[in-house]
């Protein structure tokens, strides 16, 4: 695929590599001539100097056959307009646009057809902020990532020593729990992948992922160690984009502490967040501070400045004054990797958190979703089998009848009611409403119009699977 990425700041140069290592012929736009050339020099693709809302600088960039235009610069306008110039003058299928602003979201008219002609808004910060609202609801969890429209789970836990599956084979979860289907689809042991069967025990420490209908996530969370206490005290470090959506989100529900360093900024946060909010003018790196402010009482600390030194050290120090459960916002991600399990629970990158939307639109064949796995290393999918027995590799199959290349799994089916499917036959396969959560056992046979949940632990071989779910051209 031929995609031309504007902007080569973090996000445009993580979704450029995530893009390049899948052999996409990439074209990155950015007016900045240094982090053009670094980015070359560590990745194999184009680099254009310029304006990417400039006619000729976009069809130096080969804007004119073009799949699709991504546009992740810092200026929501600069995105904006380069979507309506892509459309307009050179028929891009797929224009991408990065939004910072809460106001283009609630006014689809303004970004849609007749408008900007933006076929998908991608928003960082407020993926950041769900993901961290997703964290305090399992607050055992490493990553919560949802499909079939809520009604599937899959949660990364750290295996914890004196959980009643520790140690314990895997065939035992059913027989704990004859009620609920609950899967295993991974295991990482010391950054090592071991594949789940029913003879294999889960050890302590182990990365854990499981597989579910999200009502039963919690049983299953239990098995693997002790449940925490319900998050009811945060404190936030930092009044940008992402601290200010955050306090705005968990205002309601919990008692919040917003910390900013800047006093004009801590004026215009009093008047955007919730009455029971407390903001406060201060350094969250500073002892006192985070003593005077019973850091010691809190239940999650999230630290997330526009500085990964600050917000290491400010989650560090509150992490050692006893804070219960430590979150930092980290843009490089060998520092996330260097820190996290640490004094630091959970180090999120934005551009990983945010990649997985992205994906979702590059990926042949029918995907609804796509979440990245550690670090970028892994992939969950959530991809619709379409098709008949005769067209398709995996439809009319038994799970054990399908092809899957080693290191893939099929944890899951989220399958639409049958009033659904007819529905769906007449308004497009995405508008399904998913209806039943079913564990992919070895004998269960796949229906066309099925949402699979696939677990890839290696993303060399996402080709292969895009291959496995494509229909037979004879089939239309």
């Amino acid at each position: 695929m031929k995609i031309v990425i504007l902007g080569a700041g973090r996000v445009g140069a993580s979704v450029a590599a995530s893009l390049v290592s899948e052999r996409n012929d990439i074209t990155v736009v950015d007016t900045d001539v240094a982090e053009l050339r670094e980015l070359q020099d560590r990745l194999d693709l184009r680099t254009v100097a310029g304006n990417g809302t400039h006619p000729p600088v976009l069809e130096q960039a080969g804007i004119g056959d073009a799949d699709m235009l991504i546009a992740t610069t810092a200026r929501d306008e600069t995105n904006l307009v380069a979507c309506q110039i892509a459309a307009r003058l050179y028929n891009v299928p797929t224009r991408i646009a990065r939004i910072r602003a809460p106001e283009f979201q609630a006014h689809p008219e303004i970004t849609g057809e007749g408008g900007f002609y933006v076929d998908h808004l991608i928003c960082p910060e407020q993926t950041v902020t769900d993901y961290v609202r997703k964290l305090i609801e399992f607050p055992e969890a490493l990553q919560v990532l949802e499909f079939g429209g809520g009604r599937a789970s899959l949660i990364a836990v750290r295996a914890y020593e004196g959980g009643q599956l520790v140690s314990r084979p895997i065939s035992e979860l059913r027989a704990r729990h004859p009620d609920i289907d609950v899967r295993v689809v991974a295991i990482f042991r010391n950054d090592r992948s071991i594949r789940p069967e029913g003879d294999t025990t889960i050890e302590p420490g182990d990365e854990v992922f499981v597989l579910a209908a999200s009502e039963h996530i919690r049983t299953a969370l239990s098995d693997l160690r002790r449940l925490d206490k319900p998050v009811r005290r945060v404190m936030i470090a930092g009044g940008g984009n992402i601290g200010l959506r955050l306090a705005r989100s968990l205002g309601e529900e919990y008692q919040v502490r917003l910390v900013e360093t800047s006093r004009a900024r801590c004026d215009y946060l009093v008047t955007q967040v919730p009455a029971s909010t407390l903001v406060l003018q201060g350094d969250t790196t500073d002892e006192s501070l985070l003593s005077d402010e019973g850091i010691a009482e809190m239940d999650l600390f999230v630290a997330v400045t526009s500085d990964d030194e600050n917000n290491i050290m400010s989650s560090m120090l509150a992490k050692r004054m006893g804070a219960r459960r430590t979150i930092a916002l980290i843009n490089r991600q060998a520092y996330a990797e260097l820190v996290e399990g640490n004094r630091i629970d959970i180090a999120i990158v934005p551009a990983q958190a945010t990649i997985g939307q992205l994906l979702a639109h590059v990926r042949r064949g029918d995907v609804v979703a796509v979440h990245s796995l550690r670090r970028g290393a892994a992939e969950a999918l959530e991809v619709i089998a379409h098709g008949d027995a005769k067209s398709s590799q995996v439809v009319g199959r038994r799970i054990e009848q399908v092809d899957l290349p080693r290191g893939a799994t099929i944890g899951a089916i989220v399958r639409p009611a049958a009033e659904d499917v007819l529905l769906a036959a007449r308004r497009g396969p995405r508008e399904q409403a998913p209806a039943e959560v079913i564990i992919a056992h070895h004998d269960v046979v796949i229906n066309s119009g099925d949402h699979l949940i696939v677990f890839v632990e290696n993303r060399r071989i996402i080709s292969k699977i895009e291959k496995l779910f494509q229909v037979n051209v004879g089939f239309f």
